[in-house]
């Protein structure tokens, strides 16, 4: 459980950090009027956010993975022609 808790605050506080300087770099580009500065503020804040998504998306996976049950052998049903049921 603490790894997950450690693995979510690096991803917040990494994502937090890179969506404080988009938008910063966002409304610098707005109050000079400079377009490439505004793309490059933009793509940032869409970064952060998947940055914090793909974090999350780890977090959610391990978990998952920790909390299925393991070594139940599942073999499919076979009819005689030796293809699989449909069912």
């Amino acid at each position: 459980m603490t790894l997950r808790l450690k693995i979510l605050n690096a991803t917040k506080w990494a994502g937090g950090i890179t969506l404080f300087t988009g938008v910063m770099t966002f409304l610098f580009g707005i109050m000079s009027d400079s377009i490439p500065v505004i793309g490059i503020g933009i793509g940032t804040i869409v970064g952060a956010v998947m940055f914090f998504l793909m974090g999350m998306f780890f977090i959610a996976t391990e978990e998952m993975v920790e909390n299925t049950v393991k070594g139940i052998e599942i073999t499919p049903n076979k009819n005689r022609n030796g293809l699989y049921l449909v069912k």
